[in-house]
């Protein structure tokens, strides 16, 4: 009596495990169907697109021409300097302390250079696969400027018989800038511009799927 109860018991069993199996399975068909008429694609094809999710993204030329030039005028590197600068009228008639104008302007100012990407020809972009070659324009100084609220007047020194000149500040704000921008040229400015716009660009191409990024 016992071990007919226990045989129908395990009977019972394996009739709800097949259930359960046979039921899984239709679900997994009915997905199956959904998901092709949905897409086109089985269950296979859509595990394998999943499995290749990694490989590029099928980018044209003029999609990637216009990805570089979204970056505009692309600032990279920024010089700063403070510094003396001097600058004087005089007479070559008369001593200084007579007729003479001398001014000391403490300077605070800035270079920024970068390169303007804004109108990148499409020539200078190549598309080959999994490869994509540029051609980067070169870098340029692309603003000079005094920091007005840091540069002040250090001194003025005017002669007996003469008075302040109005326009040798400025002249000496002038000179200043000159000095900032060649000063920022000597120190190599334009090169880590180029170097920094490069590690810029290639960065983003590498986000849009290139394995490999080439410069010219």
């Amino acid at each position: 009596m016992n071990s007919e109860l226990h045989s129908q018991k395990i009977v019972k069993k394996g009739s709800t495990g097949k259930g359960f199996f046979w039921g899984a399975l239709l679900v997994l068909i009915i997905l199956g169907i959904i998901v092709w008429l949905a897409s086109g694609m089985g269950l296979l094809q859509l595990g394998g697109s999943f499995r290749n999710s990694h490989t590029l993204l099928r980018i044209d030329q003029p999609t990637v021409v216009r990805q570089i030039a979204q970056l505009q005028r692309l600032e990279t590197v920024k010089f700063t300097m403070d510094k003396i600068i001097s600058g004087e009228h005089d007479s070559p008639y008369l001593p200084k302390f007579l007729i003479g104008d001398r001014l000391l302007l403490i300077v605070h100012g800035e270079v920024i250079a970068g390169v303007d990407l804004a109108s990148i020809p499409p020539g200078d972009v190549s598309v080959q696969g999994q490869t994509v070659t540029v051609r980067i324009p070169k870098a340029q100084i692309l603003v000079t400027r005094l920091d007005n609220e840091k540069t002040k007047v250090y001194s003025r020194d005017t002669g007996l018989f003469s008075s302040p000149d109005p326009n040798l500040e400025s002249e000496v704000r002038q000179e200043a800038e000159r000095q900032l921008q060649q000063s920022a040229l000597d120190g190599g400015i334009l090169k880590s511009a180029d170097d920094n716009a490069r590690t810029t660009v290639a960065s983003l191409l590498r986000g849009l799927g290139f394995t490999e990024v080439q410069f010219q």
